[in-house]
């Protein structure tokens, strides 16, 4: 072998590594991206919940959306659950941006939706019985009345 043949001989096995490379980036791009308008973001666990008794449960579910026509509300505004593991969905098909911040009686914050345009989102939130007040989190929007009830009995 001459020296232009010996700088452009590599072995079998490092011709590999770079495809490689390049198939490992490519499986991993292929999850959805948050930033999508069109995606759905589920903050939910991949199993289930088990009760005292040991007997397999779902987390319970309740939805709200942002207006599609822009006004400042959600629709429905008055939710209801019961206590525990509950998924809160908030879908948001208008352009305006919006989110949702879940609060208790004091105050506190119990969970939040991120604020997000376009699509659906939703959030694991483990809630003790009492009233809750949920409100997009975009300035100006709660104080315009985008504001919610949560009854958890």
């Amino acid at each position: 072998m001459g020296i232009r043949e010996l700088r452009s001989f590599r072995p079998r096995a490092c011709q590999a590594i770079p495809f490689a490379v390049v198939v490992a980036l490519g499986v991993s791009a292929c999850g959805s991206s948050a930033s999508s308008s069109s995606s759905t973001t589920s903050m939910l666990p991949s199993t289930l919940t088990t009760t005292q008794s040991g007997a397999a449960t779902s987390p319970r579910t309740v939805a709200t959306a942002a207006d599609p026509g822009g006004a400042l509300a959600f629709i429905p505004s008055a939710l209801s659950v019961t206590a525990g593991q509950d998924v809160v969905s908030l879908t948001n098909n208008s352009s305006v941006p919006h989110g949702m911040t879940i609060v208790n009686s004091s105050g506190a914050t119990v969970g939040a939706v991120p604020v997000f345009t376009g699509g659906k989102r939703t959030l694991l939130v483990q809630l003790k019985a009492g009233n809750y007040t949920f409100y997009c989190p975009v300035p100006g929007h709660k104080q315009a009345g985008m504001v919610g009830t949560l009854t958890v009995k």
